[in-house]
């Protein structure tokens, strides 16, 4: 494995950590476009994903944690949408959800901001590093040479396979899988237009001290809300701060200049944390598609896997075991994702120039409490 970074430096270990179902399109979305039995499939496999990184963690050292989430509701209209979304979830796909009213959410979160919300129980969340570690380990073990600082600048047939040209010399390889996600560059023009990079911004406060942080949520929980301008937030940990993400920016590549945005996202929500310090902070670039699904196939001879839209803690493990059993030519490699068409859009050539315009107005909706 070649990476052109040092191990981790990306969002493989700078992410939120939360484990979850992950499939974005719904599944009613899902069958008006490739039909009922296709879109039953393609929503199993994110079921899939979670329970298989729930047995990996079963015999891995990955901090897991089964605290479940609680999902807060922006507006009311929000929350009676989530209220009917668990009361007619399709046969096969359900998962347990428990409804909480806003008279009832400071049993989950010490905050007024939310309207209500809803707790997934199962949902669980990891050690970012600590999972980037354990897969190292699981693939040393399995004979795998991992190389990082070692940046591939071009792949080219040959006829064994291919060759990767790198600053240390030739790689010669059978099969080439391109992993590279929020991190995809001029190595390969086609995947890099299909795919959208996007900073994952995070903060960590000073020591707040158990007490004060399970004081803020209770349960111990993971959060997200409802905003289409995302935030995510978990205790530590250790139960000493409050671990505090979301979209504070575009292209930013400094987290420190995005500080101040998320101090004051974290207030909206806690005003009592207005004044807290903060001790670290951090970003990665996750990558969205058009389509909002993950893709795996292959192009031109290479394989590809990439494109999980923000989830990538269950979904790269699973999808990345998948591809590579295809990669061998083992039948249970099969996805409900294969064949499916990986879009790109007119114009778009890896420089994202619509987000701006998109998220000034996913922030206004959300101001607007639409």
């Amino acid at each position: 494995m070649l990476d052109a970074g040092e191990l981790g430096a990306g969002c493989s270990s700078r992410n939120g950590g939360q484990v979850a179902y992950s499939i974005k399109p719904t599944f009613s979305s899902l069958k008006g476009k490739f039909g009922a039995d296709t879109a039953f499939r393609i929503c199993r496999e994110g079921h899939d994903a979670v329970a298989y990184l729930r047995t990996f963690a079963a015999r891995a050292d990955c901090g897991w944690r089964d605290d479940g989430c609680f999902f807060g509701a922006h507006t009311a209209r929000h929350f009676a949408a989530m209220v009917r979304d668990a009361e007619n979830q399709t046969p096969g796909l359900t998962q347990r959800i428990d409804i909480v009213s806003k008279a009832d959410q400071h049993r989950e979160i010490d905050t007024d901001f939310y309207h209500g919300g809803c707790v997934y129980p199962d949902d669980a969340s990891v050690d970012p590093t600590r999972l980037l570690l354990a897969l190292l380990r699981r693939a040393a073990d399995s004979g795998a040479s991992v190389v990082d600082r070692c940046a591939v600048s071009a792949v080219q047939s040959t006829r064994d396979g291919f060759a990767a040209s790198t600053p240390r010399g030739i790689v010669q390889a059978r099969q080439v899988l391109i992993a590279t996600n929020g991190y995809s560059g001029s190595l390969s023009p086609w995947l890099r237009r299909r795919v959208i990079p996007i900073g994952s911004y995070q903060i960590a406060t000073e020591p707040l001290g158990r007490e004060r942080v399970r004081a803020l949520i209770p349960r111990g929980r993971n959060i997200v809300d409802s905003r289409r301008v995302v935030v995510y937030f978990r205790p530590s940990a250790d139960g000493e701060r409050i671990i505090f993400g979301g979209r504070a920016a575009l292209a930013e590549q400094d987290p420190l200049a995005c500080v101040p945005r998320l101090r004051q996202m974290m207030a909206r929500i806690f005003p009592q944390l207005h004044s807290v310090g903060v001790s670290h902070a951090w970003v990665g670039w996750v990558a969205y598609t058009f389509d909002t699904l993950p893709h795996l196939g292959r192009h031109e001879g290479m394989y590809y896997c990439m494109g999980y839209c923000g989830q990538g803690v269950p979904m790269a493990p699973y999808f990345g075991m998948r591809i590579g059993q295809q990669m061998l030519g083992l039948k249970e490699g099969g996805t409900a994702l294969d064949g499916l068409p990986f879009p790109s859009r007119p114009y778009y050539r890896a420089k994202p120039w619509f987000l701006a315009p998109s998220v000034f107005v996913y922030r206004a909706i959300d101001a607007l409490g639409w």
